[in-house]
């Protein structure tokens, strides 16, 4: 991994942490605002678009799989998303869940043993990639008015995932036979740090863009992930549709190399 790329975001993760333990608690006044929570279940309908790298010790070699980008909905088999929020005066915990299980993703066998394969050679790669992403950070507001918000985060994001990929080649590619298949796994940690909030579309108006973005390393080179949209609030809560994009950039011979979701999510959030 090169240390260049983390530079960056670590020191930002430890500006972060010296600026919340900066932050005084206000525990007297913290202690008479009640809590206020969020619920919100959502769906999330990414394309995939990126690589896979598969260690393969049979043939001695190993292998970079080429994926997507793929249409979502005749790939998605599965998927399950909710997010939630605890609120104490600027203080608030947020996390965010989300489970995907593509099947039959289109792909290419892009390397054997390093060495670039022509597309005609590919007859028929076919990838499937299931995973959970699970993000968890504190905030602060720094902005709490009627008309915007914004919290300052920290915490972190963990990535679970499993590919597997059978492959068709117009013939052996050194002791990479013409066909096969093979899978692997792998868990990820990062630190992140970054900004959430929403801004109201008009002074008395029921409309208002929610947005979020963050940045970090730790297993990965850098993970980074940015939402905007619209949403229109009730009494109850409010429904949005956002658009989504989340990235990860990998170095050395790990599986997950450089990938990217991106797509549109739409959710109902329950206030209480």
């Amino acid at each position: 991994m090169n240390p260049s790329k983390l530079k960056q975001p670590v020191l930002a993760i430890t500006l972060a942490g010296l600026a919340f333990t900066a932050l005084p608690v206000a525990a007297e006044s913290s202690a008479s605002t009640p809590w206020a929570f969020t619920v919100t279940p959502y769906l999330w309908l990414p394309t995939i678009n990126g690589s896979l790298k598969y260690d393969l010790p049979s043939f001695n070699t190993n292998a970079e799989v080429e994926t997507g980008p793929n249409d979502y909905l005749s790939h998605l088999e599965f998927a399950l998303m909710v997010s939630g929020e605890a609120r104490k005066d600027k203080w608030s915990i947020f996390t965010d869940l989300i489970y995907l299980d593509f099947g039959d993703e289109n792909s290419r066998v892009k390397t054997v043993g390093g060495s670039h394969v022509s597309a005609t050679v590919d007859l028929g790669t076919q990838s499937s990639i299931t995973g959970g992403v699970w993000t968890l950070v504190g905030g602060y507001a720094a902005v709490q008015s009627p008309q915007a918000t914004l919290d300052v985060i920290g915490g972190f994001r963990y990535l679970s995932l499993e590919a597997s990929t059978d492959w068709t080649l117009s013939g052996p590619i050194g002791l990479l036979p013409p066909a096969g298949g093979v899978s692997d796994k792998e868990d990820l940690w990062d630190a992140v740090v970054g900004v959430r909030g929403r801004v109201k579309l008009g002074e008395n108006s029921h409309w208002s863009m929610p947005y979020y973005a963050d940045a970090g390393a730790g297993s990965s080179a850098l993970t980074w992930q940015a939402m905007v949209g619209v949403a229109y609030s009730w009494n109850w809560g409010d429904v949005g549709l956002v658009y989504r994009h989340l990235s990860y950039d990998m170095e050395g011979d790990k599986l997950l190399q450089d990938v990217e979701f991106s797509g549109p999510a739409l959710g109902a959030a329950f206030h209480f």
